[in-house]
């Protein structure tokens, strides 16, 4: 009963509510642009990794041979 009298009291500013709803929208372009920008890190650092990997299979190669 008391929850009720709460949540009928309970209410927000005209301004405060426009604000939220303005800033609640999600521009597709954006979304799309920022997951190309992960793509791009996320292949940037696959690229990074497989040559250190290499790297290191060849320098371990190489003290190997002699």
């Amino acid at each position: 009963m008391s929850s009720e009298i709460k949540f009928k009291n309970h209410s927000l500013p005209q301004e405060d509510q426009t604000q939220d709803l303005s800033q609640g929208k999600v521009k597709l372009t954006d979304l799309l642009s920022r997951l190309n920008d992960e793509k791009k890190k996320e292949r940037n650092s696959n690229i990074a990794l497989s040559i250190v990997a290499v790297s290191a299979v060849t320098a371990f190669g190489i003290i190997l041979s002699l």
